[in-house]
């Protein structure tokens, strides 16, 4: 949906940054105008989520991300840039002007219907004589016709065009296929189908569309699990398989595990709960996308030991969004699948009503490692469990935990809890100088946190910051201005960001980071906010200008062919620099 100017400026004036954030963020550091808190998006201890009010824009000095108060939503609930101002628009008490879908906007509904009729086409399948293979693999499996049919699972055939033809008599093309993921080019410039002799599992958005599949091998080959790949509806890290059912249980509570299987198995024995992550251990979307529907998780991944890795991971990505956290020991079984059909639905509702919660989980685990009754190892425990029990961020589970180690070793409570708060201190302080050193290295001043947009022309780049932050921060410093063409960019995110801020100012246009975000994609609109986070001294703004554009137009020369440095001296001899760069 295609929003105007005017209508994206008067929803960001009445979502104010500050507020919009605060709702999500502890805002607590001040650091000159600006607010500082931990960042949403990856896992630190120190503050380097930086949000001003002045400029309305955040940025994350850790893992890159910023933009807006459009693209705080959009990434932190997982939603389009539609659906983020359709989200900020309600908050605001704002009706969305009725307007047409936009280009984008009808790819990504057509897209959602190819996949939708692709799972009516895999589900239909199996009925047919070729989707016995399918049948007979759910009914080993123990796998329910209602079940079936309420996770929408299905048959892609073993052949190489099957989806293809009934796709194409429903009128899409081949090209659409591709794009969706469904169909793959062939040698001879034809398609094939994606999936073949797989059990297909639609995985559905919390919307009810269907974005992607997941396909298991029936009989021998490899992989065994595959996914579709990543496409403008289907982001795997985004995403979670189950919880379009699981966010309407009474339960309390989500079941995490590692498996569709798993999911589709425990929904059926009752566990209506139960979601898995997508081919990938939990990620911070994940999560964030998990907090959305509970207050509490139980972990439920493999009894092995890439499992017990997996859970470690899971647990500090939720335990930083506040979530109450408890880990299954599912001893005796590989699975949940496995248990629930080894042992029963009632032992495993008794399992998850003994849970334990995460940091009896971590400290068990820890415990397990050592033999307490030798002196060595007795010594290499408490450093390690002080070590866990000094990451807790409350004083009172610190202390409980730490008499809790003093108990399993026969020393003292003072002892422990001497320990615990020494090795955290140790450990925020050694955060803290990593933090600083990191963020003062001169490479990492002068260069964009993501490795994909650094630059090969340090020097013409600066200029090129330069002028998109003067131009985007006064519009009325181009007047009477000659500017470069984006073409005399010599960094192509940049020269991105800079053409449509020069087509904005030169239209007239509104210009906001609302306006820049419904224009560019995320990542450069990240870039866009970390060069707006650099100062810039308007006051001198007209000389400024004039010695960025004169450095691209130096630069553009030298890369020309016959462009040397000593003819471009005599040439701009007379010519005084401004800002020292």
């Amino acid at each position: 949906m295609a929003f105007s100017e005017s209508f994206l400026q008067e929803l960001t004036e009445r979502s104010d940054i500050v507020d919009v954030v605060g709702s999500y963020v502890r805002l607590g550091k001040k650091s000159g105008a600006n607010l500082f808190g931990l960042c949403p998006f990856h896992s630190e201890k120190t503050p380097s989520f930086s949000v001003s009010p002045d400029r309305q824009i955040y940025h994350c000095f850790g893992c890159g991300k910023g933009g807006g108060v459009i693209n705080f939503i959009m990434e932190i609930e997982n939603l389009t840039f539609p659906e983020a101002v359709e989200f900020l628009a309600k908050r605001a008490g704002m009706a969305i002007p009725e307007q047409e879908d936009g280009r984008e906007s009808k790819k990504r509904r057509r897209m959602l219907d190819l996949n939708r009729d692709a799972a009516k086409f895999f589900y239909s399948c199996l009925s047919l004589p070729e989707g016995a293979a399918a049948i007979k693999y759910m009914e080993q499996r123990r796998l329910s016709p209602q079940t079936a049919k309420r996770f929408g699972l299905g048959y892609a055939p073993d052949s190489w065009d099957g989806l293809i033809k009934a796709m194409t008599k429903k009128g899409y093309s081949e090209f659409e296929m591709k794009d969706a993921g469904l169909v793959r080019a062939g040698k001879n410039g034809g398609h094939y189908d994606t999936f073949r002799n797989r059990l297909m599992f639609p995985v559905i958005d919390v919307k009810g569309d269907v974005i992607g599949f997941s396909g298991r091998i029936l009989g021998d080959g490899e992989p065994k699990y595959m996914n579709s790949p990543e496409t403008s509806v289907f982001n795997k890290s985004r995403n979670l398989f189950g919880l379009n059912l699981a966010k309407k249980s009474k339960s309390g509570y989500i079941i995490l595990s590692e498996g569709n299987i798993d999911v589709v198995m425990m929904h059926q024995a009752g566990f209506d709960s139960a979601v898995a992550s997508l081919g990938t251990s939990l990620t911070p979307e994940q999560a964030r996308l998990i907090s959305r529907y509970t207050s509490e998780v139980v972990i439920a991944y493999d009894n092995d030991e890439a499992g017990r890795k997996a859970s470690s991971r899971a647990i500090g990505l939720l335990e930083k969004l506040d979530l109450k956290v408890r880990v299954l020991s599912l001893s005796g079984a590989k699975d949940p699948d496995e248990y629930i059909k080894t042992k029963g639905a009632d032992a495993f509702r008794n399992l998850l009503e003994k849970s334990e919660n995460h940091i009896d989980y971590r400290l068990q685990s820890i415990t397990d490692k050592f033999d307490l009754s030798v002196d060595e190892e007795k010594v290499a425990f408490v450093k390690a469990a002080a070590d866990m029990v000094a990451q807790l961020p409350g004083s009172v589970e610190r202390q409980v935990y730490a008499m809790r180690i003093a108990s399993m070793t026969g020393m003292t409570k003072e002892l422990v809890v001497s320990e615990v708060e020494r090795r955290r201190k140790r450990a925020l302080a050694s955060a803290r100088k990593q933090s600083d050193r990191e963020q003062s290295r001169p490479e990492k001043m002068s260069q964009p946190r993501e490795k994909e947009f650094r630059y090969e022309n340090l020097r013409s780049a600066t200029a090129e910051e330069g002028l998109i932050r003067l131009l985007f921060l006064d519009q009325g410093l181009c007047r009477g201005k000659e500017l470069p063409p984006p073409e005399d960019f010599t960094s192509p995110a940049l020269a991105d960001i800079y053409r449509v801020l020069k087509g904005k100012v030169e239209n007239g246009d509104i210009v906001s980071i609302a306006s820049m975000s419904a224009a560019l994609p995320p990542e450069e609109v990240s870039l866009l906010a970390e060069l707006l986070q650099k100062p810039e001294a308007l006051r001198n703004g007209d000389k400024a200008l004039a010695d960025y554009i004169e450095r691209i137009r130096q630069q553009k020369e030298l890369s020309e062919p016959g462009g040397d440095l000593l003819s471009l001296a005599n040439k701009y001899k007379k010519t005084k620099g401004y800002g020292g760069q």
